[in-house]
């Protein structure tokens, strides 16, 4: 695999079997202080190891005896069908990684009927997004912003242009501490200086992407200002760590549509999330990109099935390399699966061609798997098909 640093282009990504060989191509294309922005945690990067990590801890159990010659991978997602129970995570500053690429992965995501969400950091802007691509499932993600009138002016800009779902993030009151990008002196743009001048010139395809893209907070461009910004900085003067619940409920107010509350990973949080109306909880702690040493998306999932209890439906954001996590995750309760770093990976290595490449390797995996498991259908997916490594037996 380690030969997959020294390809580049999107002719190579049919030489890409595994989200693991497109991280590696994302990684030979990007320079190392953009492609750390991507891959790297907060602090030990003990929980962004985790989220991967620990689905090794179970083990599928399959049954035998079943017609599986015909699958059926497909479900609904919030009242909307979907090609498979995957979804494209919001992920801030797509379009850095490649030029419109909050673009090129909607129009992946639409291609494979499956929803694209965007970020409130996102480089093109709520308009630019659904214009490019009008028919897709779109999400909007939003954070809680000091400028609450700028922050009801996005609910209002996101209804206005049809996107159909509200992902509200609760776990960014503050930063997380994320050391790669402190010692890369990452920035947004990234700044051109001595210490990866030549990394940078060793990327032409990407500084040739940045040199025509216009890169700034899309939907931040209050002042025209373009200055280089560190993410830690732009968080901390326009978003707000005082909101509680009480503000989470006059979102829920404010918006019409289904609302999504991503951030959640302890149960009771999720019972209060449905207290107030959420259409689904988003089990996720930011893909360790924030408090460190927190649960693993796949630890905190059946707590929060348990304290759900089928009252709303859960999606399992983080962590997600392959086809049989997504098994797993549903196996344990999830609804559906949500996957940031793995559509990226794609993105930075081949535009919408990598961003559809990853959702194929991933449909491709999960199919297999459930074939394998005797499970001909997303809805024949069950408890009972999943064990924990070090159990002998659970009770059902």
């Amino acid at each position: 695999m380690a030969k997959l640093q020294h390809w580049t282009g999107t002719r190579s990504l049919t030489h890409a079997h595994s989200i693991e060989d497109l991280r590696l191509l994302a990684r030979a294309r990007l320079p190392k202080a953009v492609f750390d922005f991507i891959d790297g945690g907060s602090e030990d990067e003990r929980t962004r190891q985790d989220n991967s990590g620990d689905f090794d801890e179970w083990r599928l159990l399959p049954r035998v005896g079943i017609d599986v010659s015909r699958r059926e991978l497909g479900t609904t997602i919030l009242g909307r069908s979907a090609r498979l129970p995957l979804m494209i995570s919001p992920t801030g500053l797509a379009g850095f990684f490649w030029r419109g690429g909050e673009m090129a992965a909607a129009a992946a995501a639409a291609k494979h009927n499956i929803p694209f969400c965007l970020s409130t950091n996102s480089v093109a802007s709520i308009e630019q997004v659904a214009e490019a691509v009008p028919d897709g499932e779109r999400w909007f993600q939003l954070y809680f912003l000091r400028d609450r009138d700028w922050m009801k002016g996005l609910i209002r800009r996101a209804a206005d242009a049809n996107y159909r779902v509200l992902c509200l993030t609760v776990d960014l009151p503050i930063s997380g501490r994320r050391e790669r990008d402190l010692r890369n002196g990452f920035t947004m743009p990234l700044q051109f200086r001595l210490s990866n001048a030549f990394d940078m010139i060793r990327r032409p395809a990407w500084l040739m992407d940045v040199a025509r893209s216009n890169l700034t907070f899309g939907n931040f461009n209050m002042d025209g200002s373009s200055g280089f910004t560190a993410i830690a900085q732009h968080v901390a003067s326009l978003f707000d760590p005082s909101a509680t619940w009480d503000d989470i409920a006059e979102i829920r107010d404010l918006w019409r549509g289904p609302l999504a509350i991503k951030g959640i990973l302890h149960p009771d949080d999720a019972v209060k999330a449905i207290g107030l109306g959420a259409d689904a909880v988003i089990v996720s702690n930011h893909g360790g990109r924030q408090l460190d040493h927190s649960p693993s998306v796949i630890a905190a999932l059946p707590e929060v099935v348990a304290a759900v209890g089928g009252r709303t439906e859960i999606i399992l954001d983080g962590g997600v390399r392959r086809g049989t996590d997504i098994l797993k995750a549903l196996a344990l309760g999830a609804d559906a699966c949500s996957i940031g770093r793995s559509y990226l990976w794609g993105l930075s290595a081949g535009g919408e061609a990598g961003v559809s490449r990853a959702i194929d390797l991933l449909a491709r995996e999960l199919d297999n798997a459930m074939a394998l498991l005797g499970t001909p259908a997303i809805t024949d997916i069950k408890r009972d098909h999943i064990r924990y490594r070090h159990a002998v037996r659970e009770e059902k």
